[in-house]
């Protein structure tokens, strides 16, 4: 059972590298609960190249960031930028090297998302923003440079156009920032539909 998990992975790791850089997202598993290959699995199949960190042991930047109790697989030939099988997230260190501190952040929440709401990719998304502000490392200056890199992107068929996304995560980043300091005078913060 295990080589044919390893297997599947593995097809399913060439199936996230057919689309160009232009429409390269991240490869997220989307196969039934959590049949996912193991990190160890996964690290096997990808090479020796890929190194595992363990939760809590990770730095982006100078800042500590975990995902619960998941560790983080560093693959620096991964398609994208950043995935996640369940129970572990993957960043290439190769691609994510020259973005700014708040895009590698949220790439990596994004990711996290992933571990907790599932495969919707507007609910990560969400996810990330919503750390960023509450973890204090999303002002209004790197909201910019995450859309800057995330319009980018043309979209796919689990992926909205990243000029959609950026719409979506301004907005929702405004109602954190705006909720809390409405929250500070008493106000009422607006919220998100189920669309959103």
């Amino acid at each position: 059972m295990g080589m044919r998990i390893a297997a599947i992975a593995a097809a399913l790791l060439g199936l996230a590298g057919l689309s160009g850089t232009a429409n390269a997202q991240e490869f997220v598993y989307r196969g039934s609960g959590a049949n996912g290959p193991s990190v160890q699995q996964y690290m096997k199949q990808a090479g020796p190249q890929t190194k595992e960190v363990p939760h809590g042991a990770l730095k982006i930047d100078g800042n500590a960031v975990n995902c619960g109790t998941r560790p983080t697989v560093l693959n620096p030939e991964f398609d994208s930028w950043g995935g996640a099988f369940p129970g572990f997230l993957i960043l290439n260190t190769a691609k994510i090297r020259g973005l700014s501190t708040p895009v590698k952040l949220y790439i990596y929440s994004h990711e996290c998302g992933h571990q907790f709401i599932g495969a919707s990719e507007t609910k990560a998304d969400l996810f990330a923003i919503r750390r960023g502000v509450r973890w204090g490392w999303l002002d209004a200056q790197g909201m910019e440079e995450i859309c800057t890199f995330i319009s980018q992107l043309k979209g796919d068929a689990v992926h909205p156009p990243g000029p959609k996304r950026c719409t979506t995560m301004r907005a929702y980043y405004r109602q954190l920032v705006n909720g809390s300091q409405q929250a500070s005078t008493g106000a009422k913060p607006l919220t998100l539909g189920p669309s959103n």
